[in-house]
């Protein structure tokens, strides 16, 4: 997953600049390393617990339409929250759900109760919104502004070798001899989840005592009574961007290691399969970094249109083609995912002024597409098969190529200077 950026509405000052923010900064960091780990887990949760329970796709994708589900559930509430306790008291009650979400797994493993875990990793998902809410303003806040993007970029490489080295040291933990009994599938979860949620809650602790500078926030909310963030067209066409980019991505991420196992595609083990997964993760982390050079010269929006409509042929490729074709294309996406984020956000928040804090948090919510786009792919591969259920994850990309080359014209810039004009007219 990419990071959130704050947009050019949220400006963050901190006090006693002069201090050296070295111990912060490596905790933060940390904590998004954390945030991209376990959110990478998800994928080797998924065809694990389609094993253990016998599961339709559909019911084994509710993995990630819980654990996404509770950002669009508590994002709202995690930026009240913050409001009220802080950001650094917000971090600490954040790890905190987290860890016990994450304990919820032992008991969850005990009865070996399918809600349960999907509970647990709805308080999971809800505990990693008020993090993501908490920790954004501190990165780019701990030092000098000059170097803020530099600070964001640190933070994503570290998020990014997460996701990529999550689904194998998941599958290392998680995925056992053929033949274990439901007992002791259900069992493997434990270790890596306890030592988890013991990460967790020592974080906490360690938050707790670090001092953190006090960030306080400039160019805030305006009334909504002189309009809003929903008068922007591009702003609306961009949540529907980044709600198809994220649904995508983790769709992808989510079905690769079942789809790969089919005997058209090879037949690969689990623990084989993961490792595909990695590769997904991990050239995102390489195109992450080759594009923090390229787009220096790139426009966004052409850098968007050219990795959305190649992300597009990699997927045609993948419903039309088999074996070795179908399976490198559907890797080669997460090349293509790496800038999207960082293209879409700028772009659907673009001149909107002192709504854009609103429009970024608007932007932060849809990240619900990761609930839904796999739900509706585990759905089409129930019912057609796994290579056509890829057809959702194209309507995705096509839709973000329109985004590109279209939809993310500012149109209300444009009537405002009409309206100009035909004033001075008259």
């Amino acid at each position: 997953m990419a990071l959130g950026v704050a947009g050019e509405g949220s400006i963050t000052t901190v006090e006693a600049s002069s201090r050296n923010y070295t111990v912060p900064l490596m905790l933060m960091v940390s904590l998004y390393f954390g945030i991209g780990f376990i959110t990478a887990l998800n994928d080797i949760l998924v065809p694990h617990f389609k094993d253990l329970f016998h599961l339709t796709n559909v019911t084994a994708l509710l993995v990630q339409f819980c654990f996404f589900g509770a950002y669009f559930v508590m994002s709202l509430p995690s930026g009240w929250i913050v409001g009220r306790i802080g950001y650094k008291s917000g971090i600490v009650v954040a790890l905190s759900v987290m860890g016990l979400g994450l304990l919820l797994f032992l008991p969850a493993s005990v009865i070996i109760f399918y809600p349960l875990f999907l509970f647990a990793l709805f308080v999971v998902g809800s505990g990693l919104a008020l993090l993501q809410v908490a920790i954004n303003p501190y990165v780019g806040a701990l030092g000098p502004p000059e170097t803020a993007a530099s600070r964001l970029n640190l933070a994503g490489f570290f998020n990014s070798i997460a996701t990529t080295s999550a689904p194998r040291v998941g599958a290392a933990f998680i995925f056992i001899a053929a033949g274990a009994s439901t007992a002791q599938l259900a069992h493997s979860v434990r270790k890596p989840y306890l030592i988890l949620a013991i990460c967790a809650f020592a974080m906490a602790v360690i938050t707790a005592f670090v001092q953190l500078p006090d960030v306080i926030e400039r160019g805030g909310s305006k009334s909504g009574t002189d309009g809003s963030a929903w008068s922007f067209s591009h702003l609306r066409l961009g949540a529907l961007a980044i709600f198809f980019y994220v649904g995508a991505e983790v769709a992808i991420g989510s079905i690769m290691i079942t789809y790969l196992g089919q005997p058209s595609m090879g037949g690969l083990s689990h623990e084989v399969a993961a490792r595909y997964v990695s590769y997904y993760w991990g050239l995102s982390l390489i195109g992450r970094f080759v594009g923090y050079f390229a787009m220096q010269r790139i426009r966004a929006q052409r850098a968007l249109a050219v990795v959305s409509l190649i992300a597009a042929v990699l997927i045609t490729l993948t419903v039309a083609a088999h074996g070795h074709i179908a399976m490198w294309a559907v890797v080669f996406c997460g090349l293509c995912n790496s800038v999207m984020w960082p293209c879409i956000f700028p772009l659907a928040v673009k001149g909107m002024g002192r709504f854009t804090s609103q429009g970024s948090g608007i932007l932060i919510t849809m990240v619900v597409g990761g609930a839904v786009i796999p739900e509706i792919q585990g759905f089409l591969a129930d019912t057609l098969g796994y290579q056509h259920s890829f057809a959702i994850v194209l309507l995705c990309y096509a839709y973000i190529f329109f985004f590109a080359i279209r939809g993310h014209r500012n149109l209300n810039s444009a009537d405002a200077l009409s309206s100009q004009s035909a004033a001075l007219i008259q």
